[in-house]
């Protein structure tokens, strides 16, 4: 592991030296009338032009007077060529009055932006509604709570379902062990149930609407419209299809021919899992989308693999099959894991240089405070596996009993213990991480003034 830990303390420097791309949520880059904009007669229709193609989002622009009523007239709509740009059509004969514009579109990461911003037809005051301005933006607490559980808690499934890559590589006996094979199970369930969970969530938390908000039709039409809402079904179709597949895999005696078709089947439907992970979060905001959707898929594939396969081996250390010697077990997976380190690091690395908008959000936003806390947890995840890897060449010998155990196995179990109670805190951190933006979304702001 000492490589591995040069590897990273080598890529950190990579970043904190380098000069990585501007990248951030969608941002209102103009609109048509402008914020704080005199009018001499009311336009036919108000435009957004954004800084990414959002889609058509039903409802994401609305125009409303002093008194609250809407004025807009008819569907958001492209008005030209440009497909950033998104418009709603107004009322016919306005009176001179001031306006607000609310705006809430859901980015490719799956994320919200909302604001306002305000216009005044005639000689009057431009003059806008305070409740207005704070009922179109920030996020109902609660609504964000459960999104950063949930997505927590799908990561978990995921890293479960990594314990698969062990079962197959470094202990085929566990394919007959009933707690190995529930684990798996209980992975595809979570997942399940997690991205169900997103999917009704994800309506309030773009809208900034509360919990009594999960089932409205309206709100799940809506996200079922634009791609997160098509990537959390895509998911729930390959968690569906991989569950089916374990058992076949899983299955004793299966003939290799078959074997091998389960196994390239399970690869497809989990790289499926991945990749909706990928591509519903910050890695679609990069440019060059290839680049860091693959770094990520490398990345979350390699955390879970190894995650995964820290909890199959935990459970075969605490409690083992009598007769079963665990020496290849643990070797092996010293193997797996060390190539999984590799990759962790590396994938890592390319992805922060892709998102992070500048250094200097590294100790200016909560995003870069909580990578450099993720870095850290990940760096203690190396120190503690390296003594696991020690622990493991030191070597196990077999008892009388038939099962592998040397006066090393306890050190063992406390080393491969703490790394699953810090891969849960990592994954903690991710989840986080996912509800941040890497950098501060420049986006147009309400000017409020008075009648002076």
């Amino acid at each position: 592991m000492k490589r591995a830990l040069a590897l990273l303390a080598f890529l950190i420097g990579w970043l904190v030296l380098g000069a990585p791309p501007a990248s951030a949520h969608v941002e209102i880059v103009s609109s048509a009338p402008g914020d704080g904009a005199r009018l001499s007669a009311a336009p036919s229709l108000v435009s957004v032009t954004l800084s990414e193609n959002v889609g058509i989002q039903p409802g994401s622009i609305k125009v409303v007077d002093l008194a609250g009523h809407q004025v807009d007239s008819g569907p958001v709509f492209q008005p030209g060529d440009v497909a950033e740009q998104l418009a709603v059509r107004l009322k016919p004969d306005l009176p001179d009055a001031s306006y607000l514009v609310e705006y809430a579109f859901v980015s490719a990461d799956s994320h919200p932006v909302r604001g306002t911003f305000a216009f005044v037809v005639g000689t009057g005051p431009l003059v806008t509604s305070a409740g207005a301005v704070s009922a179109a933006t920030g996020t109902d607490p609660g609504v964000d709570f459960a999104s950063t559980a949930v997505r927590w808690l799908a990561y978990v499934g995921v890293v479960l379902l990594g314990g698969l890559a062990f079962v197959v590589l470094c202990r085929p006996a566990a394919r007959t062990d009933r707690r190995a094979r529930r684990l798996l199970h209980w992975g595809a369930g979570l997942v399940a149930v997690t991205t169900a969970a997103a999917f009704v969530l994800q309506g309030p938390y773009a809208a900034g609407r509360t919990l009594e908000a999960v089932f409205d039709t309206g709100l799940l039409a809506d996200t079922l419209r634009v791609a997160y809402g098509k990537l959390l079904l895509l998911r729930l179709a390959a968690v569906a299809a991989l569950a089916m597949l374990l058992p076949r895999l899983l299955r004793p005696g299966l003939p290799e021919r078959l074997r091998s078709r389960y196994e390239n089947l399970a690869m497809v439907t989990g790289f499926l899992v991945l990749l909706t992970f990928s591509a519903t979060g910050h890695p679609v905001t990069d440019p060059i989308m290839f680049v860091s959707v693959s770094a990520d898929l490398v990345h979350f594939g390699a955390i879970a693999v190894w995650a995964g396969g820290l909890v199959q081996l935990a459970l075969s250390l605490y409690r083992p099959e009598p007769g079963e010697d665990l020496t290849p077990v643990a070797t092996r997976f010293s193997r797996l894991a060390a190539g999984s380190v590799t990759a962790i690091a590396i994938s890592g690395a390319v992805l922060a240089l892709r998102i992070m908008p500048s250094l200097s959000t590294l100790w200016t936003t909560e995003f870069g405070l909580l990578l450099l806390l993720k870095i850290a947890g990940f760096a203690a995840l190396l120190a503690v596996a390296s003594r696991s890897r020690r622990a493991v060449r030191v070597g196990m010998a077999p008892t009388a009993e038939g099962t592998t155990i040397t006066a090393d196995l306890r050190r063992l179990r406390q080393a491969v213990a703490v790394e699953v109670l810090l891969s849960v805190v990592v994954l903690a951190l991710a989840a986080m991480l996912t509800v941040h933006a890497p950098g501060r979304v420049r986006a147009v702001r309400p000017r409020l003034r008075g009648a002076g």
